[in-house]
């Protein structure tokens, strides 16, 4: 077996998910850049081939066990083990006529935002544990929010997303306690207020900046912190 870490970002065709492949790939990861549109993960693969990244595109789709389940078998084929997984796909949900206020809250706008943020990272995850088992260091990186804190409580009231978030810190959690006895190193992290189309590019710091804690806890010692939420500054609290 080859020694190239081989890394799987999963909503990888734009913003962090990107830039997050950009910078694994830049410290000589390939990447698997994960997504649901065939035309933006190819086109986000030559991007990331005209830097010198050696990336190959899997479609996948989340949401769904049968594309989680082939994505986990082309992964295979393609590099016969995983040493990084980031569960970086995440959708915002709807907003419009109250949908995220707790006092009118859409349960249909819930369901769909912890299908892909929660339920999503979990299907992920579980299909990738037998690849990632292979390696020497395994990591996985879950992006998460500070919206999701429920000390800081920060950001807009969004009572779909920023709970999904909540759940997310607490399967990562869960993830980390089953796995303390092995080499399996998960943690989550919140990129901070980045300029994406999720922010509709109105924030403060670049995807570059966003992607940094996450590269960093992708490529943690062996000794590193375990089941934590981390930011560019530190610990997050819960």
């Amino acid at each position: 077996m080859n020694d190239t870490k081989t890394a799987l970002v999963t909503g990888a065709n734009k913003g962090i998910g990107f830039a997050i492949a950009q910078g694994l790939g830049a410290i000589g990861f390939t990447v698997a850049v994960g997504a649901r549109d065939d035309a933006r993960r190819e086109e986000a693969v030559e991007h990331l081939r005209a830097a010198g990244v050696d990336a190959f595109g899997i479609a996948l789709d989340v949401t769904s066990d049968d594309s989680v389940a082939a994505a986990a078998a082309a992964i295979e084929q393609t590099a016969g083990r995983l040493d990084v997984l980031v569960n970086n796909a995440g959708i915002s949900g709807r907003t419009d006529g109250g949908a995220q206020d707790p006092t009118t809250l859409d349960l249909d706008v819930v369901r769909t935002v912890l299908d892909t943020n929660v339920f999503g990272a979990v299907r992920v995850t579980n299909a990738m544990l037998p690849l990632l088992r292979r390696a020497k260091s395994p990591r996985i990186v879950n992006m998460s929010s500070n919206m999701g804190s429920l000390t800081l409580r920060t950001g807009p009231i969004m009572a779909a997303y920023a709970p999904s978030k909540s759940m997310l810190n607490s399967v990562t959690a869960q993830y980390a306690r089953r796995l303390a006895d092995t080499n399996v190193i998960v943690n989550a992290c919140c990129p901070g207020y980045v300029a994406t189309d999720f922010t509709g590019f109105n924030a403060p710091r670049t995807p570059e900046q966003g992607a940094a804690i996450a590269i960093r806890l992708a490529t943690l010692p062996d000794d590193g912190p375990r089941g934590g939420f981390f930011d560019d500054e530190g610990v997050i609290p819960w």
